[in-house]
């Protein structure tokens, strides 16, 4: 599948600290340790609707983790899919009489799109999940040769996967089994299907059903479940042992749990991932943003509206990316305002030194994301220089590139 054009990324004089990050496994920041190449896998869209504010956000948040490798200095491996063959594509393309296919290629090519437009930097590996069913159903033979997974009898005899096919299972997520059903329900899961061992056994390969599309495998023709099309496309592209496994917190179960599950139980390894990094939920009108709720704000419709990327990306960016908060107006406004200063800042003929400014923009982006501090910083370099001026000729330049570098807004 095809990714979307790379903004360009300026160099910044200097080197900043090593990268830290809250792990959502250990419940604590600690630092992200990649060789000289840094690999990432974020699970992407299922392409039945428009980008909204939350996806937006979530990406966002990798795209710093992926300027602060190339800042660093770092080689940079990012993997991300597109989850174009599911239920929910399915019924919005039968809603709307529209092929699935084709819905999927327009929500695609909508969502390359608002990424252009925010600047976000392109995966290395763009795959779509029909694009890699040959490697879906490799990893399904191997589970259930080794007996992480069976099959369950009756009319439609799918694959499931045992919770307990690994006896790390749940460290990522931390959740009590009470908790684990109550969201492996509410977020796709069948724990009440007849046949199962445990309630909490996860899809694998769904058998065909009529109307539905299908692909041959040793199974019967059918289609892979979530989970496993992420575990089958970051290994194939990345290995195991990546450095992050990323998404918003909504994925941490059960879509990474088993996702991890599934890698684990193949290659033997103790965790799929050195880090695992999840964004917060973003809010509209008192809820979490969603397809289901109908409350979203469009990337698509506010550049439609005229409104500047840069501000959006500046109005998620003035939160920190862990933190579920909430759009609004304001949020937007304040966004504009800010980057109308900036802009006005960083073209004046000069201005106060700068230097100590990138530092501190480094020193607080390393630590764990935090972007209200760095644009805390960059609103007090602002204020001088409007004020008071300055008299370094070379700041408004090292501040504007260290702004696109590092944070990804132009000014």
């Amino acid at each position: 599948m095809r990714s979307w054009s790379s903004p360009p990324v300026p160099a910044l004089p200097g080197r900043g600290p090593a990268l830290r990050l809250y792990d959502t496994a250990d419940r604590q920041i600690r630092p992200v340790t990649p060789g000289s190449k840094a690999t990432m896998y974020v699970c992407g869209i299922t392409p039945y609707d428009a980008t909204h504010l939350g996806h937006a956000a979530t990406y966002l948040t990798f795209d710093l983790i992926h300027r602060l490798w190339l800042d660093l200095g770092h080689e940079v491996r990012y993997v991300q899919n597109v989850t174009d063959v599911d239920d929910p594509l399915f019924e919005r393309a039968d809603r709307d009489g529209i092929d699935w296919r084709d819905l999927a290629d327009r929500e695609v090519a909508l969502f390359r799109e608002d990424m252009t437009a925010l600047r976000v930097l392109p995966p290395h590996d763009y795959i779509g999940a029909t694009e890699a069913i040959p490697e879906m159903v490799e990893l399904v033979e191997k589970m259930v040769a080794s007996g992480a997974a069976y099959v369950v009898e009756g009319e439609y005899p799918d694959v499931y996967y045992r919770a307990d096919a690994t006896q790390q299972f749940g460290y990522e997520s931390g959740y009590d089994r009470e908790t684990m059903l109550e969201l492996f329900e509410q977020r796709g899961g069948d724990p009440h299907r007849p046949g199962k061992t445990d309630g909490l056994d996860a899809l694998l390969w769904r058998v065909n059903r009529p109307g539905e599309p299908s692909w041959p495998s040793p199974f019967g023709a059918g289609r892979p479940g979530w989970h496993v099309e992420c575990a089958a496309i970051a290994l194939s592209r990345i290995g195991s042992e990546l450095d992050i496994q990323g998404g918003g917190s909504d994925l941490i179960f059960p879509h990474h749990e088993f996702t991890a599950a599934h890698a684990e139980c193949v290659t033997g390894e103790r965790r799929f991932a050195r880090h695992y990094v999840h964004a917060g939920m973003i809010g509209w009108d008192g809820h979490k943003m969603s397809k289901s709720r109908g409350n979203l704000v469009l990337v698509s419709q506010l550049r439609a509206q005229g409104v500047d990327p840069s501000a959006v990306r500046l109005g998620l960016l003035a939160g920190h990316y862990r933190a579920d908060r909430f759009w609004s107006q304001q949020v937007l406004d304040d966004a504009h305002a800010r980057l109308h200063r900036w802009r006005t800042a960083t073209s004046l003929p000069a201005a106060p030194d700068a230097a100590d400014l990138l530092a501190r923009l480094r020193r607080y982006l390393a630590d764990d994301l935090d972007t209200p501090k760095a644009v805390a910083a960059l609103d007090g370099w602002t204020t001088d220089a409007l004020e008071y001026g300055g008299h370094d000729e070379t700041a408004p330049r090292l501040v504007a590139t260290a702004v696109d570098a590092l944070l990804g807004v132009g000014l």
